[in-house]
């Protein structure tokens, strides 16, 4: 089977002929027919994320496909179930091996390449907004990086839980992006001061931010008393530092969010999670956005895409 393999982090991953992988008791078989693209493959690849593998890996994160086998006494989908899983590694090949319990029947109106652009931005931002912040009616909520894979789930989700969504993002083709997904207010990244129009609009009760950097400073400083930030990533390459004295001066509470770890330890929150989800989905109240979809042989340029950032929403692989 072709795989998009990282062999080392000082060469430019590539696509590589590796041995169709044969499933292990607790573990399903999937012919995949898609795979998101997130930007912790870019960071993968250089051996700069919190849960890179060991190499050589394969890529891809999330995907979409069919199973084709079981491992010995392992229950699970039957062979034929179209289904979506999360396995942090081996989704860019037309073939990969993945935990049972992460595959998870798709609704049948779901596309492959709408189910593997779903599971991480979606399930992040449900996560983040819900469990992690209690996002209430009528509070604001500020989206960082609004127009990208997470950031435009968050303004959709922030909407659909009753919130007045500020989208910040770069450029007026992205800020309309936002607002096509239902942001109240618009604040472009690269015009406009972030804390000034953020504390004009009335301040933010909840800081969602996958970007980091210079959009974090500022937006702390825009926040409200008891305000929530969720750091989710850190595009712009800085890991902010934060300023604990000015968290005790507005009683603000800073909250990470990691969406893969509550697999290892309360699942639950994860599958209950994606059971909203789909539901919200299946009644029309959420769809993911796509920007791209390419095939498996132009994953570099895919990649490409995602580093410079001309993507919005999410960048889909397909495979045949």
């Amino acid at each position: 089977m072709r795989a998009f393999q990282v062999q080392s982090f000082d060469t430019p991953a590539r696509l590589s002929d590796l041995p169709i992988p044969a499933p292990a008791k607790g573990q399903v078989r999937l012919k995949i027919h898609a795979c998101g693209l997130n930007f912790a493959d870019l960071l993968m690849q250089t051996g700069r994320y919190q849960d890179t593998p060991q190499v050589p890996f394969t890529a891809g994160m999330e995907v979409a496909g069919v199973v084709d086998a079981l491992g010995p006494d392992t229950e699970g989908p039957a062979i034929g179930t179209r289904v979506a899983a999360f396995g942090g590694q081996g989704g860019l090949a037309e073939y990969g091996v993945f935990d049972v319990e992460r595959a998870v029947p798709l609704p049948a109106s779901m596309s492959f390449e709408q189910a593997a652009a779903f599971q991480i931005a979606s399930g992040t931002s449900h996560v983040a907004l819900s469990y992690r912040a209690d996002l209430q009616p009528n509070e604001t909520l500020l989206v960082l990086g609004a127009a990208g894979g997470v950031g435009l789930t968050a303004v959709e989700i922030g909407k659909l839980m009753g919130a007045r969504v500020i989208a910040c993002a770069r450029g007026q083709d992205k800020l309309a992006i936002a607002k096509n997904a239902g942001a109240d207010h618009l604040i472009d990244a690269t015009q406009d001061d972030l804390r000034t129009a953020v504390k004009n609009l009335g301040g933010a009760d909840v800081v969602y931010d996958p970007v980091g950097g210079d959009q974090w400073k500022a937006a702390f400083r825009a926040c409200n008393p008891d305000a929530r930030l969720l750091p989710i990533g850190f595009a712009s390459g800085e890991v902010p530092q934060i300023p604990a004295n000015h968290m005790l001066v507005k009683n603000l509470t800073v909250m990470g969010v990691y969406w893969g770890g509550y697999l290892k330890y309360k699942p639950h929150v994860v599958t209950d999670s994606m059971a909203h989800l789909f539901a919200w989905f299946t009644q029309g109240k959420l769809s993911p956005h796509i920007s791209h979809v390419l095939p498996l042989d132009q994953t570099a340029e895919a990649m490409s895409l995602l580093k410079a950032r001309k993507s919005t929403g999410k960048i889909v692989i397909t495979l045949p």
